[in-house]
């Protein structure tokens, strides 16, 4: 906060006469005597220029909403909430009215009639329309407000009175409740100051709880009633992010409180959030998104910032999870729910609030990335809205608002100094970790610089993920969209998750394997980008994959076409429509006789599933055989069984039940009654129209036989590779041949069957790639991959599982992995032992050029025993550790030689500690420096615990500690004992026994030294 409170231009005592000449409230500017009329200049930056554009092509379709007859913008969806982006463009240069669709004096009009209507007629002004409900009148209350500031030199004495009375009596309303439930707000709730995060993070309603206080604080400081407001709002802001663990370690005052009074928990432990019932990064964005609303009103007035708004508990550590799900849009990718997914409008303000008002260059990188999609999104049908695909109505003006305030926000930076966004380079390389944030939320992730990739096994999301180049629209992962499983409600039975970490392990990467009922599926990503995926054959036509198709210009790869590169051939599929869901299919085959007929799902629509309103079967011309027969179906909804599909009625239909809407094998099937002859079927669809399917024909109801699939694949290779449209590249193997169906590959397309795919960031020397001789292993249930160097080993089974790998290699310089191996003359011979369904990832820690025979047993990356092939002679062989230099090591007959390479870093290292969250988290306590230098394997670096300094490391599970070590720099050396946890909560001095988490407590005084390294063994 020292920072924001150096700036004199906005806080102080003379803030507000100098803000107001600023021109950043020109109207307000006026009534005081500064020069009206519109602020100075255009857009201060060029991220800027672009949100102004946007809001002047979005007033096209607010003035659409505008009621002529009322004349005012409507109360529906808080249309009239349009206001606060009108404003804006009101009191700024460059107003165009060919863009806008509207004269300047007219939206002046209309925008005025509109303060003035829902100023009398909010709830707090004795108005009985809207207003002082705190979810979700309050957030539209805070942009009617700031419209109002804008514009106050035009408003008329009433309609002044009235927008103070509604700053006022709402925090006085808000902070009557005092840490009850709204009782105009239904079921919403914040626990009080006790919060919750399973399902459903309250740090979204302790937000707006704060955010109702925000704007009388801001414009009302001198009110009476400010003392209690700003207690309330303080109490709300600080328990946002509460999360107990983190918490009680932090000492550090916030506008006078400690952070470890906070009470709530609204986090899960891995710092992610659930909204929906799953992970929603929309969410873990509404800290910055209502901070960025609160922060408006604050530097608006020219009032300080409270110091909450920029020094948030835990906030850096929950941004830390948001920059490892970021796309190359800037906004996060969603593994999970998906009602948020795309909303790109709704997505801006956070990374404003971050960049503009924190000062975050990497924030700043990804809003710069956001804002060069907007003007494409923008215009991709429907034209003119900047929230698509995904949302409710009332996002389309509150984006307006939020698009708005972020101007407002760049405005006030370029007068402190602009922030200049990172490289994409450096963002990518800063954004890089993994993380597996626990069997409850179901995510372990991993960003690399060239991918994203995550296992999913949240109940209904079910998927292995994997997004090359962090492209926001090359693969569609939301939701219950399918990814490589072919489907999102597979019930998972066991979970097994492995994370490398380069700072433990000189590399990043992760392996999720899964058990289902019907075998192991599983993904090892590596810090190449490139990705394994391996499976005993779960299910049938596996490995999905499907693509975005769009014409979107000015989105990279959204050029109207995709093109799919096989061995046999390529082919281009034009961009269609996204899928209205109605639709009639027409399938025609060659006669069989059947008494038995059924349409058998493949992938259904993602949202409600499969539902007909019609089933037919004919043979030629005759009439509908299906009308005689009697359906069934794997399931119904209420009023919508099987019967309804059969019956002639072009108004009733067959839907599947709710619970079974992601299933993707459900069917609905017909008993003619007797063996008939037919040729074709005809499915009339209702919106939720199965994307793919099979019609499938039975004697008797039990043995089945395809007749004719929906759709008719556009590609089919048997030769196991594919480049997909130049961005991705996969190489299978498989007994089923892989193909192209509509923009959804699928690398395995028939009965389950084994399957070992290698996913490719790049399209480069694929062919080459896929002529490599394939490493097999001696244990059937153990699958193979060296990819882009790293040897992949995964057990696919219940029991544990020990052999060799042959791995071919050419060239005569063979890698060496951890473990023992024989160089053989095509390669080497690689031993291991799995542990039950244990996924491994081998770096090649050496290289070696030498003959065949040859032993070689790597200790770490440091270290490798080599032994002669038999023989009488010595032997010369050079070695050459990964990144370091060739060494020649001669080889007695018959001798093991130990090769130390003693300034290479021996990985993997034992140390637990190393790379693991620690606590206090931003914001720190006063003199302490960051706790993560103390686990981070760099002796240049050191944490200053400060006075009385402590220090939490998490070690992510409860662990067996044998013992902690201490490493300080030279010099004093303060007073310093261990603590462990189990729970974070309590805490008992030891340094080993079971905990989870270990504490350092310091008697620290000024001069004393540091601790530069931290470690814990087991």
């Amino acid at each position: 906060m020292g920072e924001l409170n150096r700036r004199k231009a906005l806080v102080g005592a003379g803030g507000v006469a100098a803000l107001l000449a600023s021109g950043l409230l020109p109207g307000v500017a006026a009534a005081t005597g500064a020069a009206s009329g519109q602020a100075p200049g255009g857009p201060p930056d060029p991220v800027a220029a672009t949100y102004l554009r946007v809001l002047l092509r979005h007033t096209r379709w607010a003035e659409q909403q505008f009621d002529a007859t009322a004349g005012i913008y409507p109360a529906k969806d808080f249309t009239f909430a349009v206001v606060l982006g009108n404003a804006l463009l009101l009191t700024r240069p460059g107003y165009d009215e060919t863009t806008a669709g509207v004269s300047q004096a007219t939206l002046k009009a209309h925008t005025l009639a509109t303060i003035e209507h829902f100023a009398a007629s909010n709830l707090l002004t004795g108005g009985t329309e809207w207003g002082r409900k705190l979810f979700f009148d309050t957030t539209f209350q805070s942009y009617f407000l700031l419209a109002a500031r804008l514009l106050w030199t035009d408003l008329d004495d009433a309609t002044k009175r009235n927008v103070e009375r509604i700053t006022t009596e709402q925090a006085a309303y808000t902070t009557a409740l005092g840490t009850a439930d709204d009782p105009t707000s239904g079921s919403w709730t914040p626990n009080g100051l006790k919060g919750g995060f399973v399902g459903d993070t309250k740090l979204e309603e302790m937000g707006v709880y704060a955010q109702s206080l925000a704007p009388a604080l801001a414009w009302a400081p001198g009110d009476p009633r400010a003392k209690d407001w700003r207690e309330a709002f303080g109490a709300w802001s600080r328990n946002e992010t509460g999360l107990p663990a983190a918490d009680l370690a932090n000492p550090r005052l916030v506008d006078g409180h400690p952070i470890s009074a906070n009470t709530a928990t609204n986090l899960y432990d891995t710092f992610l959030v659930e909204n929906h019932g799953s992970f929603g990064p929309h969410y873990q964005e509404e800290l910055w998104r209502t901070s960025g609303r609160n922060a408006m009103h604050f530097l608006a007035a020219g009032a300080p910032l409270p110091e909450v708004l920029t020094a948030q508990p835990n906030g850096e550590l929950l941004w830390r999870t948001m920059l490892l799900m970021t796309s190359d849009a800037g906004e996060p990718l969603m593994p999970m729910v998906a009602d948020r997914e795309h909303l790109y409008g709704r997505d801006v303000i956070p990374l404003a609030f971050r960049a503009q008002v924190l000062g975050d260059r990497h924030a700043a990188r990804a809003e710069a990335d956001l804002a060069a999609r907007l003007e494409p999104y923008q215009a991709y049908a429907p034209a003119d809205r900047i929230t698509k695909f995904s949302g409710e109505p009332k996002y389309e003006p509150e984006a307006r608002a939020e698009l708005a305030i972020s101007y407002l926000l760049h405005e006030w930076r370029a007068r402190q100094g602009p922030i200049e966004p990172v490289s994409t380079s450096e963002f990518d390389a800063h954004a890089a970790g993994v993380a597996d944030f626990g069997a409850a939320p179901g995510l372990l992730a991993h960003r690399s610089p060239a991918a994203w990739a995550a296992t999913v096994t949240k109940t209904g999301f079910v998927k292995f993920a994997w997004q090359p180049h962090h492209d926001d629209w090359l693969f569609v992962l939301g939701g219950a969209n399918p990814m490589l499983l072919p489907a999102t409600n597979i019930a998972v039975k066991e979970r097994h998750a492995t994370t490398y970490e380069k700072v433990r392990d000189g590399f990043d990467g992760t392996v999720g394997v899964l058990r289902f009922d019907a075998g192991y599926a599983a993904l090892a990503t590596l810090p190449t980008g490139a990705a394994v995926y391996a499976s005993t054959g779960v299910a049938e036509s596996e490995g999905v994959l499907n693509v975005y198709n769009l014409a979107m210009p000015g989105v990279p790869g959204l050029d109207g076409d995709r093109t799919y590169t096989a061995a046999e051939g390529k082919v281009t599929l034009k961009a269609t429509a996204a899928p209205t869901g109605a639709r009639t299919d027409d399938l025609t085959f060659t006669p069989v006789t059947a008494r038995h007929v059924r349409m058998l799902g493949v992938q259904p629509d993602p949202t409600y599933g499969y539902s007909l309103w019609a089933f037919e079967v004919r043979d030629g011309d005759g009439p509908d055989l299906a009308r005689a027969g009697t359906a069934s179906a794997s399931s119904a909804s209420s009023g919508k069984e099987a019967k309804y599909a059969t019956d002639g009625d072009a108004a009733t239909r067959w839907a599947v039940s709710t619970s079974d809407r992601p299933r993707a094998d459900s069917w609905l099937a017909v008993d003619l009654g007797t063996p008939q002859t037919l040729d074709r079927v005809r499915l009339s669809w209702e919106a939720a129209a199965g994307r793919k399917y099979r019609i499938e024909t039975s004697p008797d109801g039990a043995t089945w036989t395809t007749v004719a699939t929906y759709p008719v694949p556009a590609l089919r290779s048997t030769k196991g590779r594919l480049d997909i449209d130049g961005r991705a590249g996969v190489l299978v193997e498989s007994a089923n041949p892989l193909t192209v169906t509509a923009d959804r590959v699928t690398l395995s397309d028939g009965p389950a069957a084994p399957l070992l795919a290698e996913l490719y960031p790049h399209t480069e020397d694929l062919a080459k790639l896929a002529a490599r001789p394939k490493a097999t292993t001696t244990a059937s249930a153990v699958r193979a991959s060296v990819t882009d160097g790293f040897l992949v080993l995964v057990n696919l089974s219940g029991t544990a599982a020990t052999g060799t790998a042959t791995l071919p290699q050419d060239g005569g310089t063979y890698r060496l992995y951890r473990g023992e191996q024989t160089v053989t003359r095509t390669g080497t011979e690689v031993s291991y032992a799995l542990a039950a369904a244990e996924g491994r990832i081998e770096p090649p820690r050496f290289t070696v050029r030498g003959p065949a025979g040859l032993k070689a047993v790597v200790r770490d990356a440091s270290r490798v025993d080599l032994t002669a092939p038999p023989g009488f002679l010595p032997v010369v062989v050079t070695v050459t550790p990964d990144g370091g230099r060739p060494r020649p090591v001669l080889l007695p007959p018959r001798r093991t030689v130990p090769v130390v390479f003693g300034d290479v870093r021996p990985y993997p290292l034992a140390d637990l500690a190393l790379g693991r969250t620690t606590f206090p988290a931003e914001p720190l306590p006063p003199g302490m420096s960051s706790p993560g230098a103390a686990v981070d394997d760099d002796p240049a670096t050191a944490w200053r615990p400060g006075p009385d300094g402590r220090l939490v490391v998490d070690l992510g599970a409860v662990t067996a500690v044998s013992a902690v070590e201490l490493a300080w720099t030279p010099g004093r050396r303060p007073k310093a004992s261990v603590e462990t946890s189990v729970d974070g909560v309590t805490y008992r001095t030891a340094s080993s026994g079971p905990a989870r988490y270990v504490a350092v407590r310091t008697g620290w005084r000024s001069g004393d030294a540091s601790l530069t390294r931290l470690s814990v063994r087991t």
